[in-house]
């Protein structure tokens, strides 16, 4: 099954254009402060209308209210949160049900028992994302350039829909998708020249892995 691939933390209508052409199915736009992807909401908004009906448009919080939350869905009008901070069970449900969108909660991994809880998330969130945990020292819940050990993912492989994040590149991509079920990837750090700027080389570099990994898994 071809994955979908989603490229998030962009901030440029070239980024934007690039990934849509090269075939992203999903693009994400990063709204927490203290990213060098932080984005506003207005200019989100903008960048996603000339490709809106393209791709799916997804909106990353980390622990948001319905304030900030009422800003981003009127401005941006994503097709898909993505909540990357503790939101509860119900927390999510609550979300769901005041926007009507699907909710994609993320997971921070390193070890086994990080998996626990994903438990009492099924039938809530509408998908899964499971992303490196953050390196000591470091605020950003993602977009760290850190992998995880992929092989933790076969406790869930079969009883999930899930995309993989973090550390992913061209080099490593191929085996990400091997040797997991994750129906798709996402990246971010893993395309970009510096934090927050993203490489249309890289980006190139990166979907020829993935179109590649697909040709040799036909």
């Amino acid at each position: 099954m071809k994955p979908d691939i989603k490229i998030c933390g962009l901030k440029t209508p070239e980024a934007v254009d690039r990934a849509v052409a090269r075939g992203a199915t999903h693009i994400g736009f990063i709204f927490f402060p203290k990213s060098p992807r932080n984005i506003d909401p207005a200019l989100a908004g903008e960048l996603a209308d000339h490709v809106r009906g393209k791709v799916k448009i997804v909106a990353v919080t980390v622990d948001a209210d319905d304030e900030e939350l009422d800003d981003i869905v009127s401005l941006l009008r994503p097709d898909i949160l993505q909540l990357h901070g503790n939101e509860s069970p119900e927390r999510i449900l609550h979300i769901k049900a005041l926007y009507g969108l699907p909710v994609m909660k993320v997971f921070s991994v390193r070890i086994a028992s990080d998996l626990d809880r994903v438990d009492a998330f099924i039938g809530v969130a509408d998908r899964f994302l499971f992303d490196a945990k953050a390196p000591a020292g470091s605020e950003l819940p993602g977009g760290n350039g850190v992998s995880f050990d992929w092989g933790l993912m076969a406790s869930l492989d079969g009883k999930l829909d899930y995309m993989l994040s973090g550390g992913l590149n061209k080099d490593n991509v191929a085996v990400a998708l091997a040797s997991t079920s994750a129906t798709g990837v996402d990246i971010s750090s893993g395309v970009e020249s510096a934090p927050g700027t993203k490489d249309l080389g890289m980006m190139d570099a990166f979907f020829d892995a993935v179109a590649q990994a697909e040709r040799r898994s036909a």
